[in-house]
This record gives structure tokens, C-alpha cells and sequence, in this order.
């Protein structure tokens, strides 16, 4: 695909970045990219990747937007509360960049769902809010080589990782073989969140998701970064697959 003056206006700061260049944006625009949320994490995800110039983002969200999202879902606004969700998601991207193709799912992604969802992306961006959709969405994603981004967070503390069986890599069951016990990982409504922090950590989802479409750097495969806000520290850890994992590695078995 050729870029139109207007793309290479649009787009000017990415092409003089020799990682990107004209190639990488061109592979940006024929991407397909399956984003799972589209509340906290999904909003800095879903901006981004659409200013990036992702040519087709396809949103599963099956939520409302309420007032109490207002706090750290920058996607949503004020005259958005009662709305569904993937609705004012997509008015939001489509005024941001009309040439991002965008698709709405109002559902929950599970099990039944996820496959046909996940077929034919390119890459998919978790950032759901429940251990049922994460093991599902991974699942799906294993079963048809398709990487899996994901980050998840709580009060002051965020983690991001690209999960990637088919190249290597651990999938999401060798990291976390099992959700954890009742108590020990509470919603942000529970737990509560910093307002900035989904900002921070769905920017870093749409880094790591442009650097994978655009073959740019080194991408989040085999480690996981973990960010902590309050003390202003990263860290980076390895991540390596489990050859008995039941998900990834069942063909082997």
C-alpha cells in the first residue's frame, strides 16, 4: 500500500525515524489489531495506536461508560456516560484519525467468542479487567499464533508483557498457570487506582504494539516490565514457557 500526501504529512515524525521509516508505516496501515477493553488501559492503547496510523482496530467491550470511569478513561467524556462503551471509543478514534478503520464488538469475549474474534489480527491488546476474559483471549490467541499484548495494573502498580508462543515465547498460562486465590489480586474499584497510571501503562501497550507491527527495537517477548509508580521504579524480568503448559504447549503433549 502507498501512503497519500496527507498519510505522509500525518505520519512525517514517524517515517524520519529510520526504525520505522515509510516500510514500517505502511505495515502499520495494512495491520489488523484486536483490542480487548476499552476502559482504562484500552483508552492511552486505543488513542495511540490509532494517531499511529493502525489501519484497522477492532474494539470488544461489552460495558456502559459511568461516571466513575471519568477519573482515568481518557477515551470517554462526560456527555458519553450511559454509552456503550465500543460506541464512544469509536467516535473518539474516528475523529482522531479517519483513516483507522474501526469495528465494534458489544460483547464479553470468552471462551466460545474468541477464536473467531482473534482470527486474522495481526496482534491483539489485552487490557480487560478479569482473569476469565485473560485466560480466554490467550487461549484464542496461542491456538492461532497470534501475539498477545497484555498489561494489567492496581493502585500504583502496572505490568506489560507480549505473549508469544508461536516465536518463542511464554504464553500468558506459563506466566500465571492459575487466576490467584479470592482477596489477593482486587479490582481497581476494590483496590482502588491511580488516575495516570492506565495512561501510563496503555501508552506503553501501544509502544510495544507499534515497535511489533513496525519490526522496530526490541520488543516485550520472554520479559515482562513492571512499573511502579509511588517510587518512580521499573524493573525487567524473563519470562520463559512452561513445557508442560497446558495451552501453549498442548500439541506437544
Amino acid at each position: 500500500m502507498s501512503l497519500s500526501p496527507e498519510e505522509l504529512d500525518r505520519y512525517a515524525r514517524h517515517i524520519v525515524l529510520h526504525e520505522v521509516g515509510g516500510t514500517g508505516q505502511r505495515r502499520l496501515g495494512a495491520a489488523r489489531v484486536l483490542v480487548v477493553g476499552a476502559g482504562g488501559l484500552g483508552s492511552a492503547a486505543l488513542l495511540y495506536i490509532a494517531a499511529a496510523g493502525v489501519g484497522t482496530l477492532a474494539i470488544v467491550d461489552d460495558d456502559t461508560v459511568a461516571l466513575s470511569n471519568l477519573q482515568r478513561q481518557v477515551l470517554h467524556g462526560t456527555a458519553d456516560i450511559g454509552r456503550p462503551k465500543v460506541e464512544s471509543a469509536r467516535d473518539a478514534l474516528q475523529r482522531l484519525n479517519p483513516h483507522v478503520a474501526v469495528e465494534t464488538h458489544r460483547l464479553r469475549l470468552d471462551a466460545a467468542n474468541a477464536p473467531a474474534l482473534v482470527r486474522g489480527c495481526d496482534l491483539v491488546l489485552d487490557g480487560c479487567d478479569n482473569f476469565a476474559t485473560r485466560y480466554a483471549v490467550n487461549a484464542a490467541c496461542a491456538a492461532a499464533g497470534v501475539p498477545l499484548l497484555a498489561a494489567a495494573m492496581s493502585q500504583w502498580e502496572g505490568q506489560i508483557s507480549l505473549y508469544d508462543p508461536a516465536r518463542g515465547g511464554p504464553c500468558y498460562a506459563c506466566v500465571f498457570p492459575e487466576p490467584p486465590a479470592a482477596g489477593l489480586a482486587p479490582s481497581c474499584a476494590e483496590a482502588g487506582v491511580i488516575g495516570a497510571l492506565p495512561g501510563v501503562m496503555g501508552s506503553m501497550m501501544a509502544l510495544e504494539a507499534v515497535k511489533q507491527i513496525a519490526r522496530a527495537g526490541e520488543v516485550l517477548r520472554g520479559a515482562m516490565l513492571i512499573y511502579d509508580g509511588l517510587h518512580a521504579e521499573t524493573r525487567r524480568i524473563a519470562l520463559a514457557r512452561r513445557p508442560d503448559c497446558p495451552v501453549c504447549n498442548a500439541e506437544d503433549r
